[in-house]
């Protein structure tokens, strides 16, 4: 296995891939919308892939819903390596605003800064940087 990439479906794949770039930084690239394509009449202007690159080992994807329910969760927390306590502190705040945190950013007793918080697409980050 080389890698494991998370696709992360959600209600208007526009806006969300902005908000996350707006927060992690990084480039969105490979839009591919859902217009013209016969599987998906119906559904135009929605993305069926797009990426945001935060840096050339980071790469997160996504694609809007079509039509199928979903259930927002908390099975899974995408948690990203982050490289500093001012990254941290920058990200659990704008990822907290307009969601909810379900774990107060705070030290720990393995040496890092932690946090959990449920952004407002209903995704879930467990957020952690080892104190250096």
């Amino acid at each position: 296995m080389k890698r494991i990439v998370p696709h992360i479906r959600v209600e208007n794949c526009k806006e969300a891939i902005e908000y996350y770039q707006g927060i992690f930084g990084g480039e969105i690239k490979n839009t591919q919308l859902s217009d013209g394509i016969e599987m998906f009449k119906g559904h135009e202007g929605k993305y069926i892939h797009a990426e945001l690159h935060i840096n050339e080992h980071c790469i997160l994807y996504f694609a809007d819903v079509f039509g199928e329910k979903t259930i927002s969760g908390s099975d899974i927390l995408l948690g990203p390596d982050l490289d500093s306590e001012d990254e941290i502190v920058r990200i659990y705040v704008a990822l907290s605003k307009d969601g909810e945190v379900k774990m107060e950013l705070q030290d720990t007793f393995w040496g890092a800064k932690h946090a959990i918080v449920t952004d407002k697409n209903g995704i879930s980050w467990e957020l952690n940087v080892v104190k250096g």
